[in-house]
């Protein structure tokens, strides 16, 4: 049997750019005159990731009000192309594929048989024939293995139910899907990854910054050059003899633009992005800061492969799940069991924790209730002063005017919040405040309880005001 995905590497791989960030640590070192040291790195996704550079994880974070830059080249690109590849992709995809017009970019899901998270993806439409596949990093990967997958689904009574299932190799994306391709249609598949090279570039100078480097015509409207590209839609340009493509499809709920960069100019290119964003006062931002932009974009933070999205939890009630699954459609993979879970009226949320401590992974209480437990944390100085005092922590560092606390995401079994009249939650009290909902954190240890609980409450409208509330309303 054919295999589209790469084999298992013996060692992590290699970025694109990783020569060239080290070249970025060099220049930070006189920059900032403090002496060199090496990235501090971490395997992820098989792939020798920067987690941050000489400038720590949450200043990193807080780069992104200028402006940041990302080395995004871990991601893959994977094409689709073909007379039939359209009615493939429709087939699995939880999305109305069709309807993705040339140009245009969807955010999307693969989803397993029983409705958990495979993957999370940008779909992107270059012709009537071809579409490209933006994947997380590792996921262009078959490894043959056996064995048994233990699924964990959430139980109509806020229990997890536990089911075996056969687990003969995990799948990259391509093959998942190729196999579901009839003897008779027409799909090729390329994974182009080695030839496009990924920069994000995200902040309220993110446009000048692009524009100065590459000319404002790169990321104008493709049917109205007067005006900017809309959001979910991409540019292919020509520079200097090689094809570039120019996407607006940020996952931080700020101003941004991505870069493919064919290979050849990559360096050179990304050396520029980076003088320039040192220019305007921005960095390079490694996985941490950026995992801090994402769990505080919008009133509910954004999930992450791998946290939020896994084998063990379906998306519904997730941020975008509208946007990410058109039930209309009468097939993809994994709809019967969205279907059952929505008509059971699960009451599960994905929610925002301002808490005063690292409470990575530990269970959510409320009442002495377990509700819940945390899939991802980081601490922040980014959370407003009042918002950590609400937390009322007899920690100082807390308290303290620059102070710090965590922000987390959790997946709990059931709505924290009151419901109105019509069954929805109620965010806002009758003062026009947020609800906020206090709880109690702990760590656990085969769902037993571990020590004092770590202060903190969940916050119905996030962490602070979105810096482009618009775009993120617009991927819904």
């Amino acid at each position: 049997m054919q295999t589209y995905g790469h084999k298992q590497p013996e060692s992590p791989r290699r970025t694109a750019l990783h020569e060239a960030e080290d070249w970025y640590q060099h220049l930070l070192s006189e920059r900032l005159n403090i002496p060199y040291s090496p990235i501090q790195r971490s395997n992820f996704g098989h792939y020798d990731m920067a987690v941050h550079y000489l400038t720590p994880v949450l200043e990193e974070a807080k780069a992104i009000e200028k402006v940041a830059v990302f080395n995004i080249d871990h991601m893959a690109q994977i094409k689709f192309h073909g007379k039939d590849a359209l009615r493939l992709l429709d087939r699995v995809l939880p999305i109305n594929v069709e309807n993705i017009k040339i140009g245009q970019c969807k955010y999307t899901l693969l989803l397993n048989e029983n409705g958990t998270v495979r993957d999370d993806m940008i779909v992107m439409r270059l012709n009537e024939e071809s579409f490209i596949l933006v994947i997380n990093a590792g996921h262009d990967i078959t490894i043959k293995i056996e064995g048994n997958l233990n699924v964990r689904l959430i139980g109509e009574d806020g229990n997890t139910e536990h089911l075996d299932s056969q687990l003969k190799g995990t799948l990259s994306d391509a093959d998942y899907i190729m196999q579901y391709k009839l003897a008779n249609e027409e799909v090729f598949v390329e994974d182009i990854s080695d030839k496009l090279v990924k920069i994000d570039v995200q902040g309220r100078y993110s446009l000048k910054l692009i524009s100065e480097v590459f000319g404002s015509h790169v990321i104008k409207n493709r049917h109205n050059p007067e005006k900017n590209m809309n959001f979910f839609t991409f540019n292919e340009i020509e520079i200097d003899g090689e094809t570039y493509m120019f996407s607006r499809t940020g996952y931080t709920n700020r101003w941004g633009w991505e870069i493919y960069i064919p290979l050849a100019h990559a360096e050179m290119r990304f050396k520029e992005i980076v003088l320039k964003a040192l220019d305007y006062g921005g960095l390079l931002v490694g996985l941490g800061g950026r995992d801090e932009n994402r769990m505080s974009a919008g009133s509910c933070g954004l999930p992450l492969m791998g946290s939020e999205y896994d084998a063990y939890h379906t998306p519904t009630n997730a941020p975008l799940f509208a946007a990410t699954i058109d039930l209309t459609k009468s097939e993809f993979f994994g709809r019967d069991a969205i279907l059952i879970e929505l008509e059971k009226k699960f009451d599960k949320r994905l929610v925002i924790i301002i808490a005063e401590g690292n409470i990575t992974n530990n269970g959510v209480y409320l009442n002495g209730k377990r509700l819940g437990s945390v899939t991802s944390c980081i601490i922040s100085p980014n959370i407003p002063y009042e918002k950590r005092l609400y937390i009322e922590s007899s920690r100082k560092s807390v308290n303290e005017e620059n102070g710090n606390a965590a922000i987390a995401l959790a997946w709990l079994y059931k709505s924290p919040y009151k419901k109105d009249s019509t069954g929805k939650d109620i965010l806002i009290d009758n003062d026009g405040e947020p609800v906020r909902v206090p709880v109690e954190l702990y760590r656990e240890k085969d769902r037993e309880i571990i020590g004092k609980p770590i202060k903190g409450y969940i916050s119905s409208d996030g962490v602070n005001p979105e810096t482009a509330a618009k775009p993120l309303k617009l991927i819904e």
